[in-house]
């Protein structure tokens, strides 16, 4: 039985398709994103990008130290598996051919190193040293969030990794933490910067949600991120006035190691360089504590970020604060010389009272309402692309949203989200309206919710939470009641099929649809998850290779980071996630808060029908 249910006929015309202008919008340039890695001691893998400006009947050489091993036809995936049992490095190079020429179109290398590991890229890292709070305690250091960005304009992405420090706190807990910092990293294991955030920001989930995108256009990716007093930056420059020190000294204990006042400031860093470019003051400013809700800055210091396509030409930043009483977002434009105030949206302005404490500890940005412009789905509410509120659903704050097109069928984008005030429990949504599809209600406090096509006799995208009830398909149906062996956490694509796999802590598993369990496909062994029970992955999604995902891990004694590449042959081939703007924004948001999984702008699975992204389907 279908709870509060909205028949199934009347949303399916309840938005509008997503309306981007390709010609216009500002986008990466890519490369071929070619990456090699051993399968077995004998046995490489080589996979690569097909991209949107290849012909559709383009095929693919593969050169092994340019030694042509075979040409890939057009008709199958862009992967290919080597036996070489070399001990030495060795470089294979991909060239797109069209017609039996090589084109020269975007061809990309990638070398194998030495007595490669299996299964991963193995990133050395360069890890912080220990330290020590005034009040005594030693910490050390750990491998947290990270994203990507193409800093150097090749084409290629490197790493942006957050370092948390092992006293980081949650908002509502006292306590000094170390200084957080931010180091960048080419696959090689090579760091052009470290950025030091300084004794004035806080170390915690909540704190510091770092963007990192091409937001001038230049072809090199640029970090936006708050900063305060004594940031210095990855050329050794302080930010503000290196001796202010704003923590609370905890005499008596009450709010030790707190920032309760003191100058907030949003800064652009440079990709290449880590040098600061622009610093203004931070928007939403801090105000008084109470007005956010208390007065030791467990609200007020409640951060979220994003990056969106408020004009549908330009990537802007959004920089928001609080959710769970008065919540304000700002949007800001980078040109490549200084930061502009877009607009600015707060729920105490009149009018906007329905819009205060509907956030998620994450959010969701794409093009809901099809004007060609992104919204930003702010939780139980979304803000429209003009900075005016769009919808409000009132069903407060909540842990985890999922936002994509979950059905073919179904025009526009849906959310499923799951919500904490111990009434609403999960629903699922049209994104563009807030109008309720369905809703599974909970006297508890529902903290985790998932959605990911895993069950190919059932049309679209299925959800489950932990309180739903049993996994249920886009009418609201249960279609299997037992859903113990389910992870609630993270999704990839991996296997090499058109359905999802479920990624949660070193693992992923792979749901049957036959006897109704999951069952672990693969672990990842010697590697450790982040953000204590939320058992997250530095990042998850299509970062290099074909159109499936990576899982990003540090290793378990956090002295590198690996990058685990699928060696599942497919003979699927779709062009790369990442030129889709809602995907591609999925993943710089990944970092926000509780981190959510990446979600494609269009449905994606066993229900595809037709010519889709460079593949036909009978």
């Amino acid at each position: 039985m279908v709870e509060e249910n909205v028949t199934y006929d009347r949303f399916r015309n309840a938005a509008n398709a997503p309306a981007y202008d390709y010609s216009k919008l500002q986008k990466e340039k890519l490369g071929r994103g070619v990456v090699a890695i051993r399968e077995t001691p004998s046995d490489v893998v080589v996979s690569w990008r097909y991209l949107s400006s290849d012909p559709e009947n383009t095929a693919f050489n593969i050169y092994r130290n340019g030694k042509k091993l075979a040409e890939v036809d057009a008709h199958t995936g862009t992967f290919y598996r080597d036996t070489y049992k070399g001990k030495k490095a060795v470089t294979y190079t991909v060239r797109p051919v069209v017609d039996g020429v090589e084109t020269g179109n975007v061809e990309g290398s990638y070398t194998l190193p030495a007595q490669a590991p299996i299964g991963y890229i193995n990133i050395p890292l360069d890890v912080p040293a220990d330290g020590t709070t005034p009040a005594g305690q030693k910490y050390t250091y750990t491998p947290n969030d990270a994203s990507i960005g193409d800093v150097d304009g090749d084409g290629e992405y490197e790493i942006i990794l957050k370092w948390d420090p092992s006293n980081a706190h949650d908002n509502a807990h006292d306590g000094y933490t170390g200084n957080v910092f931010f180091d960048c990293y080419r696959l090689t294991g090579e760091r052009l910067w470290r950025i030091d955030m300084g004794r004035n920001v806080r170390a915690g989930a909540h704190y510091t949600q770092f963007m990192v995108y091409d937001f001038d256009g230049d072809g090199r990716a640029e970090i936006v991120m708050k900063t305060s007093d004594g940031t210095v930056d990855g050329q050794g420059k302080v930010i503000g006035d290196a001796t202010a020190d704003y923590r609370e000294p905890g005499k008596p204990v009450k709010h030790q190691g707190r920032i309760l006042t003191g100058n907030e400031y949003l800064t652009v860093f440079n990709g290449l360089t880590g040098a600061a470019m622009s610093t203004i003051n931070y928007v939403p400013e801090r105000g008084r504590l109470e007005d956010w809700g208390d007065d030791r800055a467990n609200r007020s210091d409640r951060f979220l970020a994003a990056v969106a396509y408020l004009d549908g030409i330009h990537p802007s930043v959004v920089m928001c604060r609080g959710y769970y009483t008065r919540t304000v977002l700002a949007a800001f434009d980078w040109d490549g010389k200084e930061l502009k105030q877009r607009w600015v949206f707060d729920s105490n302005t009149p009018g906007n009272s329905t819009y205060a404490g509907q956030g998620n500890h994450n959010l969701r940005v794409a093009d809901v309402d099809g004007d060609g412009c992104d919204e930003v789905i702010y939780g139980s509410c979304a803000i429209d692309n003009n900075g005016k509120g769009l919808h409000s659903t009132q069903m407060g704050h909540g842990d985890a949203i999922h936002l994509t097109k979950f059905s073919p069928d179904m025009k526009g984008f849906q959310v499923w989200d799951c919500h904490e005030n111990k009434r609403d429990g999960s629903s699922f949504r049209d994104a563009a309206t807030g109008e309720v599809l369905f809703q599974v209600k909970s006297p508890t406090d529902v903290g985790r919710c998932m959605a990911a096509d895993i069950d190919p006799t059932n049309p679209g995208v299925e959800m489950w939470s932990w309180e739903s009830k049993g996994l249920r398909n886009i009418k609201g149906e249960v279609i299997n009641p037992n859903i113990k062996t389910f992870t609630v956490n993270m999704a990839v694509w991996w296997d090499g099929d058109l359905l999802r796999e479920l990624l949660d802590k070193n693992f992923i598993s792979k749901y049957d649809w036959q006897t109704g369990t999951c069952h672990k496909l693969t672990t990842f062994t010697g590697a450790a998850s982040n953000n204590g029970t939320k058992a997250n992955p530095c990042l998850q999604g299509d970062l290099i290779g074909d159109w499936r995902e990576e899982v990003l891990l540090r290793s378990e004694d956090n002295q590198s980071l690996r990058l685990y590449v699928s060696p599942i042959a497919t003979d699927y081939r779709f062009h790369t996630f990442l030129e889709n703007p809602v995907y591609r924004i999925s993943i710089a948001t990944q970092n926000v808060a509780y981190n959510q999984p990446t979600q494609p702008g269009f449905y994606f699975g066993p229900d595809l029908k037709g010519k889709f992204r460079g593949y036909t389907f009978k």
